[in-house]
Order: C-alpha cells, then structure tokens, then sequence
C-alpha cells in the first residue's frame, strides 16, 4: 500500500483538483451544446390571430388586386401590368407544398403570388413569384419559387426553408446556368410582403443583413446572397411605407400599405441601375393599384368569367 506523506498530499490534491475541474469543463460543454442545440430547434411561439384577419382571410375568398406598371428594363421605361394575389392554404412541413388534405402537421400560411407582363420592344417578358408564409409570423418564409420567361429563354429558382435555406437555381445563360447550395438564414425581401399584411408592426427596422427578391437577383444577373441593407417604417394615418435600401447594390425599395387592417398594397417603387454597359442609368420602377376583388377564382375558370379581367382593369 502506498503511503501518502505530508509533503506529497498539496501535490495529489492539486492533481485531483485539475482532474475534477476539466471534469466540470467537458460536461459544461456538452451541456452547452445541447443548449445551443435547443435554441436552434426552437420557433418563435405562435401569435394569435385577430378576429378580423380570421374573418378576412378565411371567408373562402382570395383577394386578387392589379396595379399598372411603370418598369425600368433595359434603360427604359415599360408599361405593364402586375397581379399580387394573396390566399391562405394549408402547407405540408415537409414537402413543403400545398397539402390537400387535413394533417396536424400542416402549417397555414399567407401565400403571395406576384405575376408581372410587359413588353421590351418586339418580345414580352412573364414573370412569377410564389411566397408562402406562415400566418402565426413565427419564422422565415417557408418557400419562395421564381419563373421568368421571354423569347431569349427562361429561368427559375427556389428556395425552401430547412435546417439553411436550400436554394436551386436554373438559367439559360452559361454563368448562371444549374446552381444548388445553401445560405445562412437572414431576412427575405420576397417575405416582407406577405409580413406587411400579417403583422406590419413586427417589420424588421434598422441595420440588416438581407437577401434581395429572387426576381431583383435573376434579371439583375447580381449573386443571390445576404446584402449589408438599412429599412425603415413611416406610418401615417391612412398610408404607411416601408423602406428598404441597398447601398451595395445601388436599390430603394418602397412599399406603400394602408395603416389600417387588412394593410393592402397601394403602390411601390423600385429605385437601380437599370441596362448594361454604356445604357446603364439609375431609373425607377413604379406600380399603382387599379382594383381589388375578393373572389374564389380557382372556381371561375370558365368563358363566363372572362368579364372579371375586365373589372381587374386586365
């Protein structure tokens, strides 16, 4: 048996001390990590949803409104016309599309779809993008889908929202061409227009790392990333606006919405350089609301409804 002296005991106890303390260490961290991994795991809770934005936006109904386009394309200025249609659905989890059925696990959400035609000389331009947002506005943009088609060729891209956003991209042009990869998570410009007429008050404001529209990003030929961006939000009593400006990129986006419930899209205004090389100047795009309805369209798809584009001033 061995003996411990006096003299060796400060030694064995500061050995045991070290042992016990990196002990302590290693649990810390795997503790750490699990908290880091709870914090990830965690949503915001969900918010309640008013009584007017349950009898609003689920009265069977989408609300379809057409604006007049004023578009900056090439260094010119197109008129055109532009179609927001707002409608809530049910959205599988996983899938990440339109459930047609009940499930537990289905997430509603505020889906926004943008379609936008006009011409650029002898061709016409068609453009589309799809947002689905969670109406309890407790996390980011759950997909965001992008189309443009014109007589060069076509072009698409889609983002979905997982453990990073996952991004698929396809373009005709050689530089672009097939692209699959991932981005940290940050704000979507393609969100906040669905997040003005969910919860206008929670616009993010400030200082922010944002990832521009899909559309901005594809016929603008810019890299589909996170930009060093500053947002504001001006209410006023009928209009308010919300700013979001791009110094990298040389943008202004506004966005005008009625203060009041349900926060419809008046108008907005997109500030860049438009055209390439020698052709290209800052310009501004514009759009302003012709007419809204609120009406199940998906049920009126026959020769009988074609009157109703005449009321969308279409």
């Amino acid at each position: 048996m061995k003996i411990i002296t006096k003299q060796a005991l400060p030694l064995t106890y500061i050995a045991l001390l070290i042992s016990f303390t990196q002990s302590c260490q290693d649990v810390k961290k795997e503790a750490d990590k699990d908290i880091v991994h709870t914090e990830k795991s965690v949503k915001l809770p969900e918010k309640e949803l008013s009584g007017d934005f349950k009898n609003y936006w689920y009265a069977g109904d989408a609300e379809i409104t057409s604006y007049e386009l004023q578009l900056a394309r090439y260094g010119e200025i197109r008129e055109g016309k532009a179609v927001l249609v707002f409608v809530t659905e049910p959205f599988l989890k996983d899938k990440q599309v339109k459930a047609d059925g009940n499930n537990p696990d289905n997430i509603p959400v505020l889906k926004l779809n943008v379609t936008k035609k006009y011409l650029t000389g002898i061709y016409p331009y068609s453009i589309m993008t799809s947002t689905f947002y969670p109406v309890h506005d407790n996390q980011h943009a759950l997909k965001v889908s992008f189309s443009a088609q014109e007589w060069c060729g076509q072009v698409y891209a889609q983002l979905n929202n997982r453990e990073k956003f996952n991004v698929i991209s396809h373009s005709y042009f050689e530089g672009e061409a097939d692209q699959d990869f991932k981005l940290e998570k940050t704000v979507l410009e393609n969100e906040l227009w669905n997040k003005i007429r969910v919860s206008p008050e929670t616009l993010p404001v400030g200082d922010l790392k944002t990832i521009p529209s899909l559309e901005f990003i594809r016929l603008s030929h810019k890299e589909l990333k996170p930009y060093e961006s500053t947002a504001s939000l001006s209410a006023g009593d009928s209009v308010s606006t919300y700013q979001i400006t791009y110094p990298e990129l040389e943008r202004t986006l506004k966005i005008n919405f009625t203060t009041a419930f349900p926060h419809s899209i008046e108008s907005w205004s997109d500030s860049f350089t438009s055209g390439f090389g020698e052709k290209a100047k800052q310009m501004t795009s514009t759009a302003t609301k012709i007419k809204t309805l609120k009406t199940p369209y998906w049920q009126q798809n026959g020769n009988k409804h074609l009157s109703l584009r005449d009321s969308l001033g279409l």
